[in-house]
């Protein structure tokens, strides 16, 4: 039987602060802060042209942010590989907490902390990817797809969901689900297991459909057709869809968006903000955020796919497809291509827990791109 080795094992004297700051991919944080920038003129263009509250605070978010990212990035990614567990813990802790204090609109999303309101499930979308990390890095391979061995990645997926569903916020337990389905698939788990769970879900959908909230239910009507309630609840996506049309290739100059400044969108400070680019830069605009998504998102797959450490590893292609699902799903529901649900454009849109929990993920990103030559083995004979 292999002989299990210490937590870390490296032949190197490890990095001084300065040696790491050294080591930091310097072009990721560059184009973050190149989003937040855009969603700062966003901000300033929903208030009509003025420094509204919404859009001074999320400039001093970022620069907290952005401080939490460099002392993320800082820490060896050993150090992350031990708190996995702490912080999953202390967001199942929050998310209980919410269940019991939480307030919000239609959902009690948030709870009070210390004078801050704080959305625990954004907090848990990158502690379900750590501590899902962890799990599977102490696992050989070819255990992975062992039946006993996915009871617990299913607990520790479930409990979130259910924490969060309870709220009541479909969406969020939905992408909990897909960002823990997303750890196991690359952590090696085979194709036709997740066949058998999506099965099980398709045949249980009328069961669920009578689940739902009925505000849920018409979400999923107007979405199939907004006509239906163009006046209700698909007014969000109507307006969406012609700001976004009336845009053209350039748009109609910053500031010039009748959509956004006749107010005839609502939201447009939070989910609803990239059709705020669309109308005001056109699809030029739009392309323009949408390369920098890609740049990050290349960029950081680029730093897992060199990581020795499968913890390393499995954390940066989580942490990365979390942030894909927030462009994916943001864009596709102001475009009407998906239900109305509650996610913002990643670093663009206004609230405070996402960016910093965003960020807090990027600076592991970091942190292992600093260390992507250590090697955290679970086994010997793997050294």
């Amino acid at each position: 039987m292999a002989r299990p080795l210490p937590l870390l094992r490296s032949g190197d004297t490890p990095p001084g602060l300065l040696d790491r700051l050294l080591r930091l991919r310097w072009t990721l944080i560059i184009a973050l802060t190149l989003v937040a920038a855009i969603g700062v003129v966003l901000l300033y263009s929903a208030a009509g042209g003025k420094m509204a509250p919404w859009a001074s605070t999320q400039i001093q978010r970022f620069a907290v942010a952005l401080v939490i990212l460099l002392i993320a990035a800082l820490a060896p990614i050993r150090f992350w590989l031990r708190a996995s567990v702490p912080v999953y813990l202390f967001a199942v802790a929050l998310l209980v907490a919410n269940a019991l204090l939480g307030t919000g609109a239609g959902a009690e999303r948030w709870i009070g902390v210390a004078g801050f309101k704080i959305q625990p499930s954004e907090i848990m979308k990158i502690a379900l990817v750590m501590v899902l990390a962890r799990y599977y890095h102490w696992q050989r391979h070819e255990d992975i797809g062992r039946l006993h061995l996915l009871i617990l990645p299913v607990i520790l997926i479930g409990i979130p969901a259910a924490l969060v569903l309870k709220q009541p916020d479909l969406g969020t337990a939905v992408i909990l689900c897909a960002i823990g389905a997303a750890i196991m698939f690359l952590s090696g788990v085979k194709l036709w297991k997740f066949g058998v769970v999506a099965a099980a879900v398709a045949g249980a959908i009328p069961v669920v459909w009578n689940l739902l909230h009925g505000y849920q239910r018409q979400r999923i009507l107007t979405f199939l057709d907004p006509e239906t309630d163009p006046l209700g609840t698909g007014y969000h996506v109507i307006q969406s869809v012609i700001a976004l049309g009336s845009g053209g290739l350039w748009g109609k100059g910053f500031l010039g968006g009748t959509q956004i400044h006749l107010n005839f969108l609502p939201e447009n400070h939070t989910d609803f903000i990239f059709p705020i680019l669309a109308e005001e830069f056109g699809f030029m605009g739009g392309l323009v955020l949408v390369l920098l998504y890609a740049f990050i998102i290349a960029v950081s797959l680029g730093i897992g796919a060199r990581c020795r450490t499968q913890y390393a590893r499995l954390t940066v292609y989580g942490i990365t497809t979390t942030f894909f699902l927030y462009v994916f799903i943001n864009m596709a529901m102001v475009m009407g291509m998906l239900p109305v649900v509650g996610v913002p454009l990643p670093l663009v849109s206004y609230g405070g827990t996402s960016m910093l929990s965003l960020m807090f993920g990027f600076g592991v990103i970091l942190s292992a791109h600093a260390d992507r030559n250590e090697w955290i083995s679970r086994f010997a004979d793997e050294e």
